[in-house]
Parts: C-alpha cells; structure tokens; sequence
C-alpha cells in the first residue's frame, strides 16, 4: 500500500513539473508575441545598415584617374604616393597615370584614352591649359567629372583647387629676393611652360610686385621656359649668367629650376652672389639650401594634393555641396575659399637654412 501511495505521489509530482514546463513554455511564446515590435525594430536597423553599407559600396565604385603633368619629376611621383595611399585607406578605385615627359599633346592623348575607358572622374594637373582644354570639354560633355589642379583659369572644368592664393604665393619670393639683393640689380624668371598657368600667375605678380616695391631691379630677357626638366633649367640658367654674370636674382617656379640654376651658379663660382628662391623639394634641393647656394624653397605637399583632388571628384560625384569654408579632412585644405570654380587651401610650407633638416619635410 505504502509503496501505492509512494507510486501515485511520484506520478503526481512528474504531473506538476510537466504543467509547470508547459507553463514557462507558454509564458515564454507570450514574451516573443510581446517582442515583436523590437524584432521590427530590428528589421529596420538591418535595413538601414544595409542602404548605408549599399551607399558606401557606390561611393567606392567610382572610377577616378590622376593625371599629373608628367610621371618623371620627384615632385609628382610624390602625387602618386598621395593616390596610391588615398585609395588603400578609403578603398575607392583611384590611380594615377600619364605622360612621362612634359608635353600637351602626350597630356591630352593621356585623358582622350581615360575618356575611352569610361571613368567617373579626371583628377588633371595641365602642363598646358591650352592643350587640355578640348579634350577637356569632351570628358564633361562625356559625363565625366573635372577636377584641376594649378590651373585657376580654366573653363572646362567643375573645379579647380589651389593649395593658396597663386599671387601671394609669386609675391612672396620675390620681397626675399628683393630683401636679399637690397633692391637692386637684374634676376631672371623660370617657369616649366609658357602656357604653364600657375607658374606664370606666380612670376607674373612677382613681375608686378617688383616694379612696385623694389623700381631698382628690373627682369633679364624673358621668362625661361624649362619644361619641368633640371637639365634644361641648368643650361639655360648657366647660359644666360655666361652671357650676363652680373644676373642678381632667379625666381624659379617648375619643381627642378631652383636645383638646375643652383647647380650653373656653383660651376660658374657665383654662389652667394647670385640669389635664388623658388618652388621646389628638400629632395631635390635641399643639399643647396644646407650650403647657401639656395636661400628659400617653397612647396605643398603633391601627396596630399592628390588626396584633395580625389575627395573633391567624390563629393562632386555624391552631388555635395561645394561652398567657402568645406573642409575636405585633409591638412591645409579643411578651410577652403570658393571664387567661381576656384578653391583655395592654406597649404604652403617655407623651407630654408633654420628648417631644411626638419624630417616632415623630407619628401
């Protein structure tokens, strides 16, 4: 009989327990009816993920070329580094390619081919504005977005961007040189093209603020075309001081003059009486800035240029609004100023005797 009751009360706790888990069961599906508006939630953050992961994927699909002048040159191989490391951070679909000598045609040869192959963007450094121009014009008639770079007067573009105001930039080297030389005598000025635009609006106002400031000194010849080359600068420069030793001052403004000129100047024994300022590298010239031969080098960074141009084609590309004080996230250009399709950053570095060793500007 015990064993009986023992039995029946076991049974009857089996019963409890069984009610009891089909309870929490029931409780349980009533807690997931009750959630159903915080899966929709869900649902909806997913979705949201996904047009914002979708969103992202369209911005990285975009096909954009840099075309600088010429591959050659320090200076625009320093570009490409600029490019080639805006791509792998942003893993958007950005190289850099073009001519390697400094000619129109071969630049414009360079953007006709781009224009075959159906990119989103051209990111153009011109060797010749006059040469780009068509070409130009056909990439935007084609669709394309224009982003330029040292060339504020042309037409065929969405913008341009500068790394500062191109006159202040010319004015500045020559109040040194007009410091250096006291005012007085003759100087000569170098530019990589005639049709170069930034070189010539740099040594044009250089030019004007001279017959202002300092009416004792006065431009020898014309302007020295180098076509962006150090060997031609350094003939050239070294063939005007033979024919006139008593030259002041050179103003260079292609990447390689103020090295090519320093170069004639030491081999003709007038270092320190000639003075030189212009755009350059500490690569490039820095060892004739350490000895003298050179007084002032200025430059921006084409690395983060290159990066300037890209960001710029996207945010045209996404339809953003492109206004004075945009900020493109990148040193020197996170201020800009708009002037009709012009862009201007704050983005030039001076480099003499005092920082030339500086390791930031070794590049």
């Amino acid at each position: 009989m015990k064993k009986a009751t023992k039995k029946v009360w076991a049974l009857l706790s089996c019963m409890v327990i069984a009610l009891s888990i089909t309870a929490c069961g029931s409780l349980d599906n009533a807690a997931s009816t009750s959630t159903e508006p915080a899966t929709v939630e869900t649902t909806k953050s997913e979705t949201t993920k996904s047009e914002e992961a979708k969103t992202e994927t369209e911005k990285k699909s975009y096909k954009i070329a840099v075309v600088p002048k010429l591959t050659s040159i320090a200076w625009f191989q320093r570009m490409e580094v600029g490019v080639n490391e805006y791509a792998k951070e942003k893993g958007v679909d950005a190289f850099y390619t073009g001519p390697s000598q400094g000619d129109g045609a071969l630049q414009a040869q360079a953007v006709e081919d781009l224009i075959s192959q159906g990119v989103d963007a051209i990111c153009v450094v011109p060797f010749s504005t006059e040469s780009l121009e068509p070409v130009l014009k056909k990439a935007r008639d084609a669709g394309i977005v224009v982003i330029a770079h040292e060339a504020a007067n042309m037409q065929n573009i969405d913008y341009d961007i500068e790394a500062f105001n191109n006159e202040e930039y010319g004015r500045h080297f020559m109040t040194r040189l007009g410091e250096l030389t006291g005012g007085k005598g003759e100087y000569i000025l170098t530019v990589g093209g005639l049709t170069s635009a930034s070189h010539n609006q740099w040594v044009d106002a250089a030019k004007k603020l001279q017959e202002e400031k300092f009416p004792g000194m006065s431009q020898y010849g014309d302007k020295i075309e180098t076509a962006d080359d150090q060997s031609i600068s350094y003939n050239k420069v070294k063939e005007v001081l033979t024919a006139n030793p008593n030259i002041a001052a050179i103003q260079g403004s292609a990447m390689p003059d103020v090295a090519g000129a320093a170069l004639a100047v030491e081999e003709l024994g007038l270092a320190g009486k000639v003075k030189i300022a212009g755009t350059s590298l500490v690569s490039v010239a820095g060892k004739y800035v350490k000895n003298g031969t050179i007084d002032t080098i200025s430059f921006w960074d084409p690395a983060l240029a290159g990066k300037a141009m890209i960001e710029l084609a996207i945010k045209v590309l996404d339809g953003e609004k492109i206004e004075t004080g945009m900020n493109l996230g990148i040193t020197g250009y996170d201020n800009l100023t708009l002037e009709n399709k012009v862009l201007t950053g704050q983005a030039w570095i001076d480099v003499n005797k005092d920082n030339v060793d500086d390791p930031a500007y070794d590049f």
